[in-house]
């Protein structure tokens, strides 16, 4: 029989945390503990905490979100609905003035994604910036990745290579984009 497990009321206010998806299985035995207005369901354990969502993202005060697993393309049937884990170390503070944020791109996958400089993967190197400036940078980089309109402009051999040099500096300096267009 499970333990309840309470964590501080406040634990979750003002926090960005990543979860990653897991099967339902994982939850079987669990207790739910929590359900949210929105119809979320809380599973607390001594390790972490298991959310069963349709919905992840911005909540409320938070920042939370949710990697899935990596799924047959062919699978049918995927629900809406996720269960995501979280270690409770894996809750970091959140707030609108610092800077907090770091942005990490994955050029093979042609993604962009922001993390916590508290991620023990943090190495220094990207630039941190606030909630709003890595929300901008973030938009830029999309715009970079799924657009080719911006490019006519430029002499190139390989748009992947010219957006690959563009967004390493829009993630590892401070100038602008406009900056970064005219030195190319």
């Amino acid at each position: 029989m499970q333990k309840n497990f309470k964590p501080h009321p406040n634990s979750f206010k003002n926090t960005f945390c990543v979860f990653h998806e897991v099967l339902a299985t994982e939850i079987e035995s669990l207790k739910k503990q929590f359900e949210s207005k929105a119809g979320s369901t809380y599973y607390y354990t001594e390790a972490g905490m298991y959310r069963v969502s349709n919905h992840w993202g911005r909540l409320a005060n938070s920042k939370w979100r949710l990697i899935a697993r990596d799924v047959d393309p062919e699978a049918s049937g995927e629900s809406k609905t996720k269960i995501g884990f979280a270690a409770w170390n894996e809750f970091y503070p959140d707030n609108a003035e610092e800077k907090l944020y770091y942005i990490e791109a994955d050029f093979e996958k042609n993604t962009v994604t922001y993390q916590h400089k508290k991620n023990p993967n943090y190495d220094s190197k990207a630039i941190l910036r606030t909630s709003f400036e890595t929300t901008k940078r973030i938009k830029q980089i999309r715009n970079l990745q799924q657009l080719t309109s911006w490019a006519k402009h430029f002499d190139y051999d390989d748009i992947a290579d010219l957006r690959k040099k563009i967004i390493t500096e829009l993630i590892f300096t401070e100038k602008t984009l406009e900056e970064i267009k005219r030195q190319i």
